[in-house]
């Protein structure tokens, strides 16, 4: 007997969107957070739309559409000498109000900051009586048994008294300095610091006011030294974060020092009230190995990347909810001892590959420190400056293209695990700005409108689903098996899989769907796909399940962003 099912360390917002998935899969859980759950400094502010598609999942999309952050302030990313000084480019990038769903999604990426974002998982989370929230609760302790882990906590926010308690899984979602990770003896390699930065929250109401540029959700500011700081707007009103990008050296800077920057910054003498000053470094680092038997991490605890591109809390949110599905069918029964370990197969390629592109977007951030070097006449008057800057800034937005447009990141990575079904055709390219669904064995199932309204992803979650596509098939989606996927149906039950056969028609989702026959996971990507049913359906479940599948070495995340990110 154990107290918990799975005991999730850490409540930002990796940790907290893992309680809630499992509770709406309805396994129990116990969130620890040594914090009192405030947030001071918003770490992130871009719910990518794959996130944005679980959150349709969880039905909170309107909940994340209706927080405080305006919808009709403009997301464009500017380029400035400083605020009143010259604009050398803009990418130009609608307000959220005016900006229209992809071909491939249901949804779009939204603007929400981390103190506006998490209360609205915490509602979903506490909406459950499944999940015991703790706060000011640390971990001290854990030692882990064939059966269970034993753990040790201590109240933090009164009497700091210990006590024991086991679990039948613990989960890090406990940031880069993982107390969980620690404790189970999981290295990460890379390099911890790229550059050391300086956060600065400050509060100006009018400072649009004070500066003759279009509002901007991104100013970047770049002086004859190159790129040195950013300004983004955290709440569309009165809030700001300026970033004060240092190298690989560290730097205290002085309370003079943070005015003068904020002066240069601007441009223009303002008004203005400083809320918190923090450093932080910016690394790029993943996990030697995402678990052991019954200790898992995720989120910032299993990868570090810049934030250069917005894919830290998002890559996060994906370990989450891969690890939720697989920790449900464990509990559940029907899930088979290597479920639980192609977690670290399918996610630590996705971490390797968005903490590497974070670092060319930081590369790319930081040019004009480097390749794009302004000229000496960089901030002259008269046409030699203007040209200067010209050159500069061409060459700069070409460069920063690949920041703002990520659709294949967030929604091209795939998954190559062992509780996959290859069918050996050639895989697609990974594609980085661009994406093109497809159904290839580990991809994200594809999006199609259905006739009823519905997306194509809001048929999955709850189990497996076995599409049966194209001409003759019944355009229904009751979820009922014919006579070609009665064998595929028995074996599932047979097994306690849960899975639903529905049949589609009409020429976009065949299309889309590519082949006659489509499985698809709890997490809705693609595990099985075939123009005919399986000679064997019950070796395709056992394979889905886990049942051939076996814990891999991977190898240390390699990856030298000293190399490509000279400061």
């Amino acid at each position: 007997m154990t107290d918990v099912d799975v005991l999730i360390v850490g409540a930002g917002p990796v940790g907290l969107a893992l309680a809630g998935d499992l509770a709406w899969r309805g396994v129990p859980s116990t969130l620890l957070e040594r914090g009192d759950g405030s947030i001071y400094q918003p770490k992130m502010d871009l719910v990518g739309i794959r996130t944005m598609e679980h959150c349709r999942r969880w039905g909170i999309v309107q909940d994340v559409v209706d927080s405080p952050y305006p919808r009709d302030y403009p997301q464009d990313n500017a380029y400035v000498t400083a605020l009143n000084g010259y604009e050398l480019g803009r990418e130009r990038v609608p307000a959220m109000a005016a900006a229209v769903p992809p071909p491939q999604s249901p949804q779009i990426r939204e603007r929400c900051p981390q103190d506006m974002f998490d209360p609205i998982l915490r509602r979903f989370v506490t909406s459950f009586d499944r999940v015991t929230l703790r706060y000011r609760t640390e971990l001290v302790d854990l030692v882990e048994h064939p059966d269970h882990v034993e753990v040790t906590l201590r109240d933090i926010g009164g009497t700091g008294a210990e006590r024991r308690c086991t679990a039948r899984y613990v989960v890090g979602c406990d940031g880069a300095s993982s107390a969980v990770r620690d404790l189970a003896g999981i290295p990460m390699s890379g390099t911890p610091a790229l550059t050391y930065t300086t956060n600065i929250i400050f509060r100006c109401r009018d400072l649009p006011d004070r500066h003759d540029k279009a509002k901007a959700y991104r100013f970047i500011v770049i002086g004859p030294e190159g790129t040195w700081a950013t300004i983004v707007a955290i709440n569309g009103a009165d809030r700001w974060r300026m970033s004060l990008i240092g190298d690989a050296m560290p730097r205290v800077w002085s309370a003079a020092e943070i005015h003068e920057a904020i002066l240069r910054a601007v441009g223009a003498p303002i008004d203005y009230e400083i809320e918190t000053v923090v450093p932080w470094t910016r690394g790029e680092l993943v996990a030697d190995r995402y678990g052991t038997a019954r200790v898992f991490v995720a989120g910032d605890a299993a990868h570090v990347m810049s934030p250069t591109g917005g894919f830290g809390m998002n890559t996060g949110i994906g370990d989450a909810v891969d690890l939720s599905w697989k920790l449900a069918a464990t509990l559940d029964g029907w899930g088979t001892p290597g479920l639980l370990a192609s977690y670290e197969d399918d996610r630590r390629p996705v971490a390797v590959r968005n903490v590497a592109e974070a670092s060319r977007n930081l590369a790319r951030m930081l040019s004009p420190r480097n390749e794009l070097r302004p000229p000496p006449e960089f901030l002259d008057p008269g046409d030699a400056g203007e040209r200067a800057r010209r050159s500069l800034g061409e060459g700069f937005a070409a460069r920063m293209k690949h920041e703002w447009h990520t659709l294949g990141i967030h929604l091209g990575y795939r998954y190559n695990s062992q509780v996959l079904v290859p069918d050996g055709s050639p895989e697609p390219p990974d594609e980085k700005m661009t994406y093109t669904q497809t159904t290839y064995p580990g991809a994200r199932a594809p999006h199609v409108w259905l006739p009823d309204g519905r997306s194509t992803l809001d048929l999955f979650g709850r189990g497996f689903v076995l599409l049966r596509l194209g001409t003759g098939a019944a355009a229904d989606t009751a979820g009922t098996a014919g006579a070609d996927t009665a064998a595929f149906a028995e074996a599932a039950a047979s097994r306690g899989v849960p899975l639903s056969v529905i049949s589609l028609d009409g020429p976009d989702v065949v299309a889309a769907y590519e082949t006659r026959y489509v499985l698809v996971r709890p997490d809705g990507h693609v595990a099985w796909r075939a123009d005919r049913p399986p000679a064997d359906p019950g070796f395709v479940l056992d394979t889905v399940r886990g049942g051939y599948a076996g814990r891999r070495s991977a190898p240390p995340f390699q990856h030298a962003p000293t190399r490509e990110v000279p400061v």
